[in-house]
């Protein structure tokens, strides 16, 4: 069975980060570190502006020699942002996220925001259906062993 967004999003929670594009990219990195995230959405109004990474900040601050309490946000922000429907398969974000190069996703449902995931979040969600998935051919495998046991012992 492939896992979807939506799966992951209902183990994970589906709490969204997120500061305005006027918003210092030093208050955006204080949150990043009280929060232990690695991005925030950048809401205008109601719509997604953009995505502030950690990323960002080294690229287009430290390199660039601006400083984070004088740059806002929206300069420096990802955007457009690439987002995924919650009936995604994990199978397809990795895909997308790799071709892409990006580590956040944002979840949105008809046009409605529900989650971010992260690869992290992917890979974690992966390696656990893979381990499910493991235990249940050992299971198999074990089982099949005994009956075969069993049929040549005639017990």
């Amino acid at each position: 069975m492939k896992v979807t967004v939506a799966q992951l999003l209902a183990n994970k929670g589906s709490k969204v980060w997120s500061v305005s594009p006027e918003t210092s990219v030093y208050e955006a990195l204080q949150l990043l570190a009280e929060r232990d995230i690695g991005a925030l959405l950048v809401i205008g109004g109601e719509q997604i502006a953009g995505l502030f990474s950690e990323r960002d900040y080294a690229r287009r601050v430290i390199l660039r020699g601006k400083t984070s309490k004088d740059t806002p946000v929206a300069e420096i922000m990802t955007r457009p942002v690439l987002y995924v429907p919650p009936w995604r398969t994990l199978d397809e974000c990795m895909a997308l996220m790799t071709a892409r190069k990006i580590r956040h996703l944002p979840v949105l449902d008809e046009g409605k925001l529900v989650g971010v995931i992260s690869i992290g979040d992917v890979v974690k969600a992966m390696i656990a259906e893979q381990e499910f998935a493991i235990q249940e051919l050992e299971a198999f495998v074990d089982q099949a062993l005994k009956d075969k046991a069993t049929q040549t012992t005639g017990a």
